[in-house]
């Protein structure tokens, strides 16, 4: 089992930055670590991978160029750091662990997943 749980959220102006904090703990070998996103009334969506070496990436196209995904594997922590924020990022953000080799975008190949925190940025 791993357990995962994710800080950083709250209320920042269009054009902020905030950096969010996902914690691993238990089984922490992951070969994936993810964030997701679900707004209200929407599905929620993938928005960015990292593999276990931290040395490939992948982002949605709707936060490329201003999301960062990282990890610090000694920390057993992931890191999302969010710049240049949009009113249309605002939705709960969720950490999500994979043990697929490969990058993994699809909810179905995460089987680990934190509880969520919010992100709103307001106009």
């Amino acid at each position: 089992q791993v357990q995962l749980v994710e800080s950083g959220g709250g209320l920042v102006q269009a054009g902020g930055s905030l950096r969010l904090s996902c914690a691993a703990s238990g089984r922490t070998f992951s070969a994936n670590m993810g964030w997701f996103r679900q707004a209200p009334g929407k599905e929620r969506e993938f928005v960015a991978v990292t593999v276990w070496s931290g040395d490939i990436t992948y982002y949605a196209d709707s936060v490329k160029g201003r999301f960062t995904i990282s990890r610090d594997n000694a920390k057993n922590t992931v890191y999302l750091q969010m710049n240049s924020l949009k009113p249309e990022d605002t939705a709960v953000y969720y950490c999500a662990a994979s043990r697929k080799i490969g990058i993994a975008r699809m909810e179905s190949e995460y089987a680990y997943w934190g509880q969520g925190t919010q992100v709103t940025v307001s106009s």
